[in-house]
C-alpha cells in the first residue's frame, strides 16, 4: 500500500473536513473529532492522521461491504457545547461511526446525540469512567472506547506517590478529564493512607502559573500531580525551575506529546506520567508505525488509538453484516477479540476495554520513553 502524502492534510474548515479516501466519492461516511485547533490541537492532529491512514486502508483493502468509506473531521476544540453542534452536524451528513471525542469533556455530552440517532462512537482518548459508565445506566448501547479508563490510570499513579513521596500537591484544571484524573489520584492515595498536603484547581489556558509554583514550594511539595493537559503542566514546571525549585512533576497520558518538551525545554528533565504501554513497539503496528515514518510522521500518542478505533468499526461491520449502531455495539461486545494495532481488544458490557494496562513514562532529553 502507498503511504499517505503530507497533500491529504489540509485546513480544517468550519466544523468539519470533507476526505475522500481513495475515490472521488463514497458511500460509508464514518468521522473522528477532537480539538483540531486551539491549545490542543496537537491531539487532533493525531487524531486525523490515524483516521486518515486507516480509512485509506480499508478502501485500499476494497471497502466495506463493497462500499468505498468516506472521513468526516470535525472540530471541537474540547469545548462541550462545540462537541455538541459537531455531533449534530455528522448527523446531518449520514454520519454511521464515530471514532471520538479525544477530551472526556467533549465525548460525554456528545455521546446523547449518538446514542438518539443509534451511531455507534467509541473514543481513542476519554478515559474519565463517566463517559461509559453513564451511557450504560442510561442504557445506551453504543458507547465505547479503545483507551483505560482514569480509574486504573488513577491507581497506578497513586500508589507510586504513595511509595515516593512525603509531601504530594494534587491539582486539576476543572475539566472532566483533568479532574476525573486528579480525583482518581488522589482517591487511591488516600486509600494507602496518605492525605495530599495541598489540593488545587488551577484555570486552563494561562501563562502565568508562579504564584501556584510559589505556594506550592512554601508548603514544601516534593511532588506534584496534574489532572490536566501537556500546556499547563509544561508551564508550571518550566516556571517551578525558574524558582530554582526541583519539584518533581507527575501527570497522566496527556503529557505523552512531543509538544510537552517544546514547552518545557530540560525543565521536563525527569517528568513522569502514566499511559498504556507504547503500541509503536508492538508486532501488531510495526507495518503501520513504518509507513508513518515513511511519510515523515512519527504516530505518537493517540494515532494509532484512533487507528484502532476504525479498526473495531470495520470488523464489527464484518461481523455484524451491519452499518446499524447498536447491532455494531452488541457485536463489539460480545467477548471475542479484535486484532488491532494496539493489539488484541475485548470490550465488556459498557464498550470498555477488558484488563486494560498503565505503565510508567519518563521525559529524558527530549523524548519520552518507557521507565
Amino acid at each position: 500500500m502507498s503511504t499517505i502524502k503530507s497533500s491529504l492534510f489540509g485546513a480544517v474548515a468550519g466544523a468539519a473536513l470533507v476526505l475522500a479516501a481513495g475515490t472521488a466519492s463514497a458511500d460509508i461516511t464514518i468521522a473522528t473529532a477532537g480539538p483540531m485547533t486551539g491549545q490542543y490541537a496537537a491531539f487532533g492532529d493525531q487524531m486525523k492522521r490515524g483516521a486518515i491512514m486507516a480509512v485509506a486502508d480499508i478502501n485500499a483493502a476494497g471497502g466495506i461491504m463493497g462500499q468505498k468509506v468516506k472521513l468526516e473531521i470535525g472540530d471541537d476544540a474540547c469545548d462541550p457545547k462545540q462537541a455538541v453542534a459537531v455531533a449534530n452536524d455528522f448527523v446531518n451528513k449520514g454520519v454511521v461511526y464515530v471514532a471520538g471525542h479525544f477530551c472526556s469533556g467533549s465525548s460525554i455530552p456528545a455521546s446523547a446525540v449518538y446514542a438518539e440517532e443509534g451511531i455507534l462512537q467509541v473514543s481513542p482518548a476519554s478515559t474519565n469512567p463517566k463517559y461509559t459508565e453513564d451511557a450504560f445506566a442510561n442504557g445506551w448501547k453504543t458507547t465505547g472506547r479503545v483507551c483505560g479508563r482514569d480509574d486504573f490510570q488513577g491507581i497506578t499513579a497513586g500508589n507510586m506517590l504513595a511509595d515516593k513521596f512525603k509531601r504530594v500537591a494534587i491539582l486539576h484544571d476543572k475539566t472532566a478529564y483533568g479532574k476525573g484524573l486528579a480525583d482518581e489520584t488522589k482517591k487511591q492515595l488516600n486509600k494507602r493512607g496518605v492525605n495530599e498536603a495541598m489540593y488545587e484547581a488551577y484555570t486552563a489556558g494561562e501563562k502565568d502559573y508562579s504564584a501556584l509554583v510559589t505556594k506550592m514550594k512554601a508548603a514544601n511539595i516534593d511532588a506534584f500531580y496534574v489532572g490536566g493537559y501537556h500546556t499547563e503542566a509544561g508551564l508550571m514546571v518550566r516556571q517551578a525551575r525558574e524558582q530554582g525549585y526541583d519539584v518533581q512533576l507527575v501527570s497522566g497520558d496527556a503529557l505523552v506529546t512531543d509538544e510537552f518538551w517544546k514547552i518545557t525545554g530540560d525543565a521536563g528533565q525527569g517528568t513522569l506520567m502514566t499511559f498504556a504501554p507504547d503500541p509503536r513497539n508492538s508486532m501488531a503496528a510495526k507495518d503501520v508505525v513504518a509507513r508513518f515514518r515513511a511519510d515523515n510522521y512519527e504516530p505518537e500518542g493517540y494515532t494509532l488509538y484512533t487507528y484502532a478505533a476504525i479498526q473495531v468499526w470495520a470488523d464489527a461491520v464484518k461481523k455484524a453484516g451491519s452499518l446499524d449502531g447498536v447491532k455494531l455495539a452488541a457485536a463489539m461486545r460480545d467477548g471475542s477479540t479484535f486484532n488491532t494495532v494496539l493489539g488484541g481488544l475485548a470490550f465488556n458490557e459498557k464498550g470498555d476495554v477488558v484488563n486494560p494496562e498503565y505503565v510508567w513514562y519518563i521525559w529524558k532529553d527530549g523524548k519520552y520513553m518507557e521507565q
